[in-house]
C-alpha cells in the first residue's frame, strides 16, 4: 500500500510538474475568458472595441502566477486601430477556484508606433501639455511601449507602469533650433517616470548618456544628468542667439569646442512654481574664440584686448537657487591666437557680489607710464589678483605683478562708483636689466606716506597733464609726506633727497612744502598756500634746472639752462599764472629753427642748429578756464632776437599764435631813435631796412600752419616792452 502511495504521488509529481512545463511553455489554449476580457474591457470605457482571436492559458514561472496571453488582438480606441502585438491578463488564482474570476493586472506589449500614428491618437484624448508638446513639436519617430495595468476588486485601474523605447524622434524648440536623431529608453508609474540613455543632436549639440528622473509626491522633483559635446561656430551660433542674448560674451563671432557633463535638480511646488534649482556642469574647452562685445582698453597694454581664446582649459558651473554661485576655469589662454599662457580663474558669486581669484601668466607688451616701467616682451610675467565687487564698489584685495626681479604689489584698493575710497599699501621695486630704477612704498593709513630709495619720474610730468574730467582720488583728505632719496626726472636730470609734507583735500593739494636736490648748488623748491577766505590757492615754483618741470610741452623743447620762477593763483577750475625763465638757450629748437628760416632770418637759424640763440629773459602771462589755455602774453628778449607773443589752445588741442619777431640790432638802433618820437613810425635812413617780422600760427598738434609777414613799424606795446627790459637791464 505504501509503495502504491509512493508511486502514485511520484507519478502525480511528474504529472504537475510537465503541467506547468507546458502551461509555462506552449500553454493551453481556451476560448472561455475571451467574451469575459471584451465585456471588462469595454465596462469602462464605451470608446473602446477589443476583439480577440485565441487565447492562451499560461503559468508565469517566474511570478508564480496563470496568466492568459494573446497576440495582434485588434484593439480600437475612437475608431482608431491601436498597433498591439501581445497582451497578457493575470489572473488572480483564488478567484479561478472559486468561479468568480478576477483580474490582477494586464500586460500590453505594442508593435512598433509611428509618430503619426500616435498623433492621430492624441487628438482622441483629454488635451493635456504633453499632448500638445507632441503635437505641435515633434515631427517624427517611432515609439514601442509596455504597459502594465494593475486593477481592485471593482476591476478599476489602481496603478499602471509603463516603460519603452523611443527612436528616430525628430522635433522642434524653436523656429531655428531642431532635435534630430532623438532615442530613449523610458519607465513611469502614478508617482515617477524615468527616461534613461537619451540621445540627441542638432546643429552644433550632441547629447550622450542622459538620464532624466521625475518623481510627484507633495512636490515635484525633476533630476537629470547628460554629456554634452559641442561644436560652436560663426555658421551655427546664430541659431542660439536669440535665447542666449543677455548671456556675456556670446555674440555671432563665438567659436567653441568642448565636451561637459551636466547635472540638473529642480523641485516644483503643487502649482508647479519652482521652489528649489542646482544646475551644475564640469568638462573641457577644447578650443574657443569669444569675440568681446566691448574692447578692453588700458593705458598698460599696448593694444586693446578684442578677443580672448581658450585651449585646453576645464570649466566647473554651479548655479543655483541658494545663490552659491561659481564658475571654475583653468587652462591656458592667448590675446591674439599666437602665444598661449597658463591661467586659473575662480569666481564665487552670490547675488550682486563677485569673489575672483585669477592668477595668469602674461607675456604680451605691458607698461606703466606712471613708473616707467615697460615690460621685457621675451619674458613672461606672473600676475594674481584677488578682487571683490558689489554693485557699486570694487574691492581690490591683493594684486601682486611679478617678472624676474620686478614687483608691483597693491593691497586693500577700495574703489566706489570708479572713486578711490581707500587703500592700504603699495610696494614698487623694478628694474631695467640690472639697474635699479624704482624702490618705494605707498602706505595708506592716517597720513599718506612715500618713502624709499629710487623713483623713476621721467613720464610724471606726461602723466599729471593727462586731462580726466574725473578726479579718481576726490574722496580723499589726508595729510601726505613724501621722502625719497632719488628720483629720476626728465632729460636725465637727478633729483636727490627730495622731501615733501602737504595737505590733500578731496583729491587735490591745498597745502606743499618741499624742496629737492639736483647737485652742483642747484636746487627745486615747491609751495602751496591756502586761502580759505577767499577760496584760492597760491602756487609758487623755484627750480634752477628748468627742463625737468617744461619736458612736456613742446612750446619749450630745446630749452636749455637758465633759472624758473612761477606762480599761479588757483580758484576751483581757474587759474592766473605768471611764468618767469632766465639766462637760457634755446638749442635745435624745430619750431623756432623754422620760424627763423621762414622770416629769411638765415644767421639766426644756423645760430639756432648749432650753439643756440640765448635769451636774457621770458616773462609769459597766462590763464586758464575749464580746459582753455590763454597766452596773455609771453615776451622774451636776448643779444640776437625779442620776441612778443599771445595766443590761445582750445581743450581739442586747436592752438592759435601770434606775434613779433625782431632781430636786436634792428631793435637796438629803433630805440636809439625814441627821443623823436614821429621818426619811430617812418624812418628816414635811406636803406634802414625793416624792422622785422609778424607771424601766425593755428592749427592743431602736428599740423599747425604757419605764416610771415614783413613788418616797418613795431606796435607801441612791443616798444614799451623794449623800453622795460632796457630799464632793468640799467
Amino acid at each position: 500500500m505504501k509503495k502504491l502511495f509512493f508511486i502514485l504521488s511520484i507519478i502525480l509529481f511528474f504529472l504537475l510538474v510537465f503541467l506547468m512545463i507546458i502551461l509555462s511553455t506552449i500553454g493551453f489554449e481556451t476560448d472561455k475568458f475571451n467574451k469575459f476580457i471584451s465585456e471588462k474591457a469595454i465596462e469602462k470605457n464605451k470608446n473602446i472595441s477589443l476583439e480577440l482571436d485565441k487565447i492562451k492559458f499560461k503559468f508565469g514561472v517566474k511570478d508564480l502566477n496563470l496568466f492568459l496571453e494573446t497576440k495582434n488582438p485588434k484593439f480600437i480606441y475612437k475608431d482608431l486601430s491601436i498597433p498591439i502585438q501581445n497582451v497578457r491578463v493575470y489572473l488572480d488564482f483564488y478567484s479561478l477556484i472559486k468561479s468568480r474570476t478576477k483580474i490582477d493586472k494586464i500586460n500590453i506589449s505594442s508593435e512598433e508606433i509611428n509618430i503619426n500614428q500616435l498623433k492621430k491618437i492624441i487628438i482622441k484624448t483629454k488635451p493635456s501639455s504633453l499632448n500638445s508638446l507632441i503635437s505641435n513639436k515633434v515631427k517624427n519617430g517611432k515609439l514601442v511601449i509596455n504597459l502594465e495595468l494593475y486593477f481592485n476588486d471593482n476591476l478599476e485601474i489602481d496603478n499602471f507602469i509603463a516603460k519603452g523605447k523611443v527612436r528616430e524622434i525628430e522635433g522642434v524648440i524653436n523656429n531655428n533650433i531642431s532635435l534630430k536623431n532623438t532615442s530613449f529608453n523610458f519607465f513611469g508609474d502614478s508617482s515617477d517616470i524615468l527616461i534613461k540613455n537619451i540621445k540627441s543632436e542638432t546643429d552644433g549639440l550632441l547629447i550622450n548618456n542622459g538620464n532624466l528622473e521625475i518623481k510627484r509626491d507633495n512636490e515635484i522633483s525633476v533630476k537629470s544628468d547628460f554629456i554634452t559635446e559641442i561644436k560652436i561656430n560663426k555658421k551655427n551660433i546664430i541659431n542660439y542667439l536669440s535665447i542666449l542674448k543677455n548671456t556675456k560674451f556670446i555674440n555671432q563671432e563665438l567659436n567653441l569646442t568642448g565636451e561637459f557633463e551636466n547635472f540638473l535638480n529642480i523641485t516644483f511646488d503643487k502649482t508647479f512654481k519652482i521652489t528649489n534649482y542646482v544646475y551644475t556642469n564640469k568638462g573641457k574647452i577644447n578650443d574657443s574664440l569669444f569675440k568681446l562685445d566691448e574692447s578692453i582698453k588700458s593705458s598698460f597694454l599696448e593694444n586693446n584686448i578684442n578677443n580672448l581664446y581658450l585651449k585646453d582649459s576645464n570649466l566647473n558651473v554651479r548655479y543655483a537657487s541658494d545663490k552659491k554661485n561659481h564658475i571654475y576655469s583653468s587652462g591656458t589662454y592667448s590675446i591674439d591666437k599666437k602665444r598661449y599662457q597658463n591661467y586659473d580663474f575662480k569666481n564665487d558669486f552670490f547675488k550682486e557680489i563677485l569673489d575672483i581669484n585669477l592668477n595668469f601668466e602674461l607675456a604680451d607688451k605691458l607698461k606703466v607710464d606712471f613708473i616707467n616701467y615697460k615690460k621685457d616682451p621675451n619674458k613672461v610675467a606672473e600676475i594674481f589678483l584677488n578682487l571683490n565687487t558689489t554693485k557699486n564698489q570694487f574691492n581690490l584685495k591683493e594684486l601682486k605683478y611679478s617678472e624676474n626681479k620686478n614687483l608691483i604689489s597693491i593691497e586693500n584698493l577700495k574703489i566706489k562708483k570708479k572713486d578711490i575710497v581707500s587703500l592700504k599699501k603699495i610696494k614698487v621695486k623694478t628694474f631695467d636689466k640690472n639697474d635699479l630704477k624704482n624702490d618705494f612704498t605707498l602706505e595708506f593709513g592716517k597720513k599718506i606716506k612715500i618713502f624709499g630709495n629710487k623713483y623713476d619720474a621721467k613720464n610724471l610730468n606726461k602723466f599729471l597733464n593727462q586731462k580726466s574730467k574725473n578726479n579718481p582720488l576726490k574722496n580723499i583728505s589726508k595729510e601726505i609726506e613724501i621722502d625719497l632719496k632719488n628720483i629720476d626726472t626728465p632729460l636725465s636730470k637727478k633729483l636727490k633727497n627730495f622731501r615733501l609734507i602737504g595737505v590733500i583735500e578731496k583729491g587735490k593739494f591745498i597745502k606743499i612744502s618741499s624742496k629737492g636736490d639736483f647737485g652742483d648748488n642747484k636746487f627745486l623748491d615747491i609751495s602751496m598756500k591756502n586761502d580759505k577766505k577767499n577760496k584760492k590757492k597760491y602756487l609758487e615754483v623755484y627750480s634752477d634746472l628748468p627742463q625737468p618741470l617744461l619736458s612736456e610741452y613742446s612750446f619749450f623743447k630745446g630749452l636749455s639752462e637758465g633759472v624758473l620762477i612761477f606762480s599761479s593763483i588757483i580758484e576751483d577750475n581757474k587759474s592766473s599764472s605768471k611764468l618767469i625763465i632766465e639766462n637760457f638757450k634755446l638749442v635745435n629748437a624745430p619750431g623756432v629753427v623754422k620760424l627763423l628760416s621762414l622770416a629769411d632770418f638765415g644767421g639766426l637759424a644756423d645760430l639756432a642748429e648749432g650753439e643756440g640763440l640765448s635769451f636774457e629773459k621770458m616773462e609769459i602771462k597766462m590763464s586758464t578756464d575749464q580746459a582753455f589755455l590763454k597766452l596773455e602774453e609771453l615776451y622774451a628778449v636776448g643779444p640776437s632776437i625779442s620776441v612778443l607773443m599771445e595766443g590761445y589752445k582750445e581743450e581739442k588741442g586747436l592752438t592759435s599764435l601770434r606775434g613779433t619777431l625782431v632781430p636786436a640790432k634792428n631793435l637796438n638802433k629803433l630805440l636809439s631813435k625814441i627821443p623823436v618820437i614821429g621818426k619811430i613810425i617812418i624812418p628816414k635812413e635811406v636803406g634802414e631796412g625793416l624792422f622785422g617780422v609778424s607771424f601766425k600760427m593755428k592749427g592743431m598738434p602736428g599740423k599747425i600752419k604757419t605764416t610771415i609777414n614783413p613788418i616797418k613799424t613795431l606796435t607801441p606795446r612791443f616798444i614799451t616792452k623794449a623800453l622795460e627790459k632796457q630799464k632793468k637791464s640799467k
